[in-house]
């Protein structure tokens, strides 16, 4: 069973055992082995008021720890949600030596993992005994943990303990995160890696990749999910992959379509735009229904299956044969959701208020739901005619491929900047696609 540190000075301040002083008010250290802390450590458990979250610091042992995160790998698809191994040079004489050091008895920083778990769940643990919620952790939450930060030391445990086989019999320092909301999580992934190896956008947020689907399915009602691991493809409305849906949520919360998912999350603006939508709860409050609007207009656009024989030969190999194939398009995605981003949250550095937000996601819903149900009644040509995917292959068609992606996504955004100003409603979307 792990061992929960507690660390209070004579005053009740948190502080180091022995005779280093203090930095901070969260330094935690081990001293001695094993054995030696049976006698000096007692359970701990805060709780953060900041992002609602329960933070818990244990000592384990190195076998239960990678017993632990393995079972989070097999169901989360192995490493590849993590930020890669390091490849250079120096970064792999840095990890030679990280193994080296560890095989040596050397005691590496805290590894920090995450669970998500259900409200009801999350509401247990002020009351629960300090043990059931370790238990519960190791237990029926292992399969929701995630590792928000230490994925370089894992790999060099896991490497360590195959050259020597008696490390994992060591201790590794672990704090947990508990919550009921991914949001808490990303927020404590973003401040935690400041200044650390950078790792780019989009695997920062896959390393709570599953939770965030899981809150997705729990908040908007698609046909299905696509499944990453056996490359799914659409073949209806209201169909999306997670992959698709995380860049959303990027874009989203950045407020513009031209994101750079290679791009290092040291570009420090990105990083607190980011921050400050989730700590604020704009993500739960306006994410969801944005992704709800999409997968609506997607399955009332899917209606009309094919073009007109007669138009698709007039064009040169279109790309819009159906109206399946307008979110399709991860560009037509994007443009979409961060259209309705500026709409209701206004643009970085103008935030709307809380009040005007919620105005305006009001106003969106409705206008696309009265656009919805006027779609739903019109015959297969009026919709064709109202979609105008003749006109949307011209005004695509043209393009340098270079510049294909960048120029797709602020085109749809503006064709759907049209759409929202005039509150869904006008006679054929060509309005937009000609904006």
């Amino acid at each position: 069973m792990a061992q929960w540190s507690r660390i209070r000075s004579d005053s009740g301040a948190q502080r180091p055992y022995g005779n280093q002083e203090s930095t901070g008010p969260k330094i935690f250290l081990l001293i001695g082995n094993m054995m030696a802390s049976n006698t000096m450590t007692t359970k701990n458990r805060l709780f953060d008021n900041r992002v609602d979250c329960w933070s818990l610091m244990t000592t384990m042992k190195v076998q239960d720890y990678l017993d632990l995160v393995e079972s989070a790998y097999l169901n989360r698809g192995g490493l590849n949600y993590q930020r890669v191994a390091l490849t250079t040079t120096s970064g792999r004489r840095i990890r030679a030596r990280m193994v080296n050091d560890i095989a040596q008895g050397a005691i590496l920083p805290p590894v920090v993992l995450g669970v998500v778990v259900e409200e009801c769940e999350f509401k247990k643990i002020a009351d629960q005994s300090f043990d059931d919620t370790e238990k519960a952790i190791v237990g029926e939450w292992k399969d929701c943990v995630s590792i928000i930060d230490g994925m370089q030391r894992t790999t060099a445990l896991q490497e360590a303990t195959k050259n020597k086989p008696e490390v994992a019999e060591g201790v590794v320092r672990v704090e947990c995160w508990v919550s009921s909301k991914t949001d808490s999580l990303i927020y404590r992934m973003l401040v935690l890696n400041t200044g650390q190896v950078p790792w780019n956008l989009k695997r920062q947020l896959q390393v709570v990749y599953a939770p965030l689907v899981e809150e997705l399915k729990a908040h908007v009602k698609f046909e299905r999910l696509l499944n990453p691991n056996t490359a799914e493809r659409r073949t209806k409305g209201g169909e999306f992959s997670p992959e698709s849906l995380i860049e959303a949520y990027l874009a989203f919360g950045l407020r513009k379509t031209d994101i750079d998912t290679q791009e290092s999350l040291a570009e420090e603006f990105s990083r607190l735009d980011m921050a400050e939508a989730i700590a604020t709860g704009k993500y739960s409050h306006y994410f969801y229904p944005v992704v709800q609007l999409l997968v609506d207009l997607d399955k009332a656009f899917s209606r009309l299956d094919q073009l007109d024989a007669d138009i698709e030969e007039s064009l040169v190999s279109p790309k819009f044969k159906s109206g399946r194939h307008i979110f399709d398009s991860q560009p037509a995605r994007i443009g979409f959701v961060v259209a309705c981003s500026l709409a209701i949250l206004g643009r970085l550095g103008s935030d709307r208020s809380p009040d005007e937000s919620r105005t305006a996601l009001i106003t969106i819903e409705k206008g696309a739901s009265k656009l919805i149900e006027r779609l739903s009644i019109m015959s297969i040509e009026e919709l064709r005619v109202f979609l105008g995917l003749d006109v949307l292959s011209e005004r695509v068609q043209g393009q340098k491929r270079s510049a294909i992606g960048r120029y797709e996504r602020t085109f749809f955004e503006t064709a759907f900047k049209v759409l929202i100003e005039v509150r869904f409603e006008l006679p054929t979307l060509e309005v937009c696609w000609r904006a």
